[in-house]
């Protein structure tokens, strides 16, 4: 090799070309003494001083020099392309220094330059095949280009490539272990598990104690749902070399498990072999809240705010633990607080719009929500800025429609596809199901016609078009258009699909069956319990009561917290007039935990009317109704209690806006027997009202 390869040694070279080519005598002005904003030139050699080889070193280690400025001050594009240019004409001068091809690509890579950076890769491999340097930055240029696996957005293509090029270098050098654990990587996020397994499996019998392997295999374990081989994995790495690094990796691998009390204990024993490490408790705090151990948290947050005044994280974090704990007075004096230590802060401002939510205040959060749009719509220049813009709009959305302002809504969702084309066919399910709630189904299908021809492969959009099939009735081309979606890497959230689509044909054994399937494939403690749930719903629709009420109580016992199993078990009891104060226990402690449910409510004002307790029952039914005025059996509740009150003309007005709700419903979601019980409560009112009104009969009140 004509020039040393090695970062290390060029500035040695720059010395060695500049004395070779400068004047005897001369001087030139070093870097440090021009402004930044001035690109520092150095002579050319001198005429008698000069030949190929020369001009090359002065070239090359003119070309270094740039670089090392170029990364002083930003990857400035005047010092990238002095850099380059110099590069260049190393290489013409001495036609043997094809590395410095690679060189150029690197530096393209690192200033965004991609295209150029592939191209320059591409020719590298033209000279030399064999070139696995150049291989080795094409992928990186790939891996670079894959987008953010975190946020679902991944660009399935440029994976591809990375990993074609790594093979070919960890097949040619198995012993390059960096590339084989960027291979494993690579197979995990494109979910070849298989690939991805054998691909660290090696790095280990090479190097057992290799953290990066050990943590990627834990992964693709706890991809798999097999928590307990990747902690562990974990464990052992921990113990084998125990370091703050190293539990704090654990303690990330366990969030992503989910496992947030066996996180926060990491990070625990992280802190105590680096106490300065401020970051490790935020994110201790953080997972000691997501653990539901809220006043560990709170102490950590008070001990963060407290070693630093000025950082307004802490209050954020302390908000959002008042808020899960209905607290909302402590909640807004936080938020409060984290305002003034940084007004500008985005995270705080929306949190904001998340705790009048969490009151019920949906059209101050709208308001809110709107104010902060406005206010930053200037400053979506880069992405990270339009992401948080993207993230805010389709909250506003859902807030619209929360608020059963369904126009507002889709418009909001427009405006989403309009900022990020990448989230295009993610704003066309929103606006879908936007149409679908509000009983327009006629434009829902011809949104989703329109759709599916725009974003043919596209999962959610399939999953959506299921829906509505099942809507309509058709429930076996529902399930023909889920089948599809099986791949082996979704199946059980599209078994769940499926049971949804058979709870809502009535078709209970087939039902059974898929959720059979979805049981099998439920590792984290959530899945099984989302199952659970389905199968509790399923035993009460088909009437058998006793396993209903087992199946939900399994619900409670694994998830104490499962405000739908109280919600649906307490009903389910008052709707058979049983057992009444029980139920109310039940469908309270739902209410507490989601006090702006308006199913919740509903099941609150039924049991009250249950109980007689009927003033109460219209307060909870007139609330639910303001939350969600199309539900039907809402109206038909009132006017329950308001015909009990002996207010006819009341409940004569609530059954018939029941009718009206039920005859805009869609066909799979119309209840014949219930529909009917509402026609005859309406008939029998009407007669009721009208003898009531008869003027033989005098002037008498109304009588429940």
């Amino acid at each position: 090799m004509p020039y040393p390869h090695l970062k290390t040694l060029r500035i040695t070279c720059f010395w060695i070309a500049a004395s070779a080519v400068l004047p005897i005598g001369g001087a030139a002005q070093t870097p440090e003494q021009k402004s930044p904003n001035t690109i520092p030139a150095l002579p050319a050699p001198a005429k008698q001083a000069r030949s190929p080889k020369a001009g090359a070193y002065y070239h090359f280690a003119l070309g270094h020099l740039y670089e090392e400025l170029a990364g002083v001050y930003g990857n400035r594009s005047d010092y990238v392309n002095k850099a380059i240019d110099n590069y260049r004409l190393a290489m013409k001068d001495d036609p043997t220094a094809t590395f410095l091809i690679e060189d150029i690509a690197d530096l393209y890579r690192a200033v965004g330059r991609i295209r150029e950076a592939v191209e320059e890769a591409q020719n590298a491999l033209n000279e030399n095949p064999d070139d696995l340097n150049a291989r080795r930055l094409l992928a990186r240029i790939y891996t670079q280009e894959i987008g953010d696996a975190q946020a679902n957005h991944i660009d399935e293509a440029m994976v591809r490539r990375a990993i074609e090029q790594y093979k070919i270098v960890c097949e040619k050098d198995p012993k390059d272990t960096e590339s084989l654990v960027w291979l494993g990587r690579l197979q995990r996020i494109a979910e070849n598990s298989v690939d991805a397994e054998a691909a660290f499996k090696k790095v280990l019998a090479m190097d057992p104690d290799n953290e990066d392997a050990i943590t990627g295999l834990a992964s693709v374990y706890s991809d798999r749902g097999d928590s307990r081989a990747a902690s562990e994995l974990l464990e052992k790495l921990t113990k084998k070399n125990p370091s703050a690094r190293a539990y704090a990796i654990l303690a990330g691998d366990y969030e992503a498990m989910h496992e947030y009390s066996l996180a926060a204990d990491a990070y625990k024993k992280a802190i105590e072999m680096d106490p300065a490490r401020a970051e490790l408790k935020a994110a201790l705090a953080q997972d000691d809240a997501m653990a539901g151990r809220y006043d560990e948290a709170l102490k950590t947050y008070q001990e963060i705010a407290d070693s630093n005044p000025q950082d307004a994280q802490p209050f954020l974090g302390m908000a959002q633990i008042y808020r899960e704990q209905k607290n909302f007075a402590l909640a807004h004096q936080a938020i409060d607080k984290a305002k003034e230590l940084d007004p500008d802060n985005l995270d705080i401002r929306y949190s904001e719009v998340g705790l009048l939510e969490a009151e019920g205040k949906t059209s101050e959060a709208i308001a809110r929500l709107k104010d902060l749009l406005d206010s930053t719509a200037y400053r979506n220049s880069s992405d990270a800025d339009r992401n948080v813009r993207a993230k805010m709009l389709e909250q506003l959305g859902l807030l619209y429609r929360d608020n059963e302002q369904y126009d507002q809504a889709i418009d909001s969702f427009h405006q989403l596809a309009e900022l990020n084309p990448d989230l295009a066919s993610r704003a066309e399910a929103q606006i879908i199901d936007t149409y679908r709630l509000a009983k327009d189904y006629a434009k829902a299908q011809q949104e989703s016609d329109a759709a599916d021809k725009k974003y043919p492969n596209d999962r959610v959009l399939e999953e959506v078009r299921a829906q509505l099939l099942a809507d309509e009735g058709k429930t076996d081309q529902a399930i023909a258009q889920l089948k599809k979606l099986l791949d082996g890497k979704n199946d059980r959230e599209t078994y769940v699909a499926m049971a949804e689509v058979y709870e809502k044909g009535k078709n209970f054994g087939e039902m059974d069956k898929v959720l059979n399937q979805a049981e099998k494939l439920s590792q984290a403690k959530e899945d099984k319990v989302n199952v659970l749930f389905l199968r509790g719903a399923m035993y009460e629709r088909q009437k058998k009561y006793d396993l209903a009420e087992k199946t939900f109580r399994q619900v409670i016992d694994l998830d104490p917290t499962s405000a739908e199993a109280m919600n649906y078990l307490g009903y389910m009891l008052a709707d058979q007039n049983v057992r009444l104060q029980e139920a109310q226990d039940l469908i309270k402690r739902a209410v507490n935990l989601e006090p702006n449910n308006y199913a919740y409510l509903d099941s609150l004002g039924w049991v009250y009317y249950r109980l007689n307790r009927l003033d109460e029952a219209a307060q909870q039914l007139t609330r639910s109704l303001q939350l969600k005025s199309t539900d039907p059996t809402i109206h038909d509740h009132l006017g329950d209690v308001l015909f009990k009150q002996g207010k006819i003309k009341d409940a004569i007005a609530q059954w018939q806006s029941s009718l009206k709700e039920w005859n805009s419903s869609s066909p799979a979601d119309i209840e014949p027997d219930e529909v009917a019980k509402v026609q005859k409560k309406l008939d029998s009112a009407r007669v009721r009202l009208a003898q009531e009104q008869d003027p033989k009969n005098g002037d008498r009140p109304q009588k429940p």
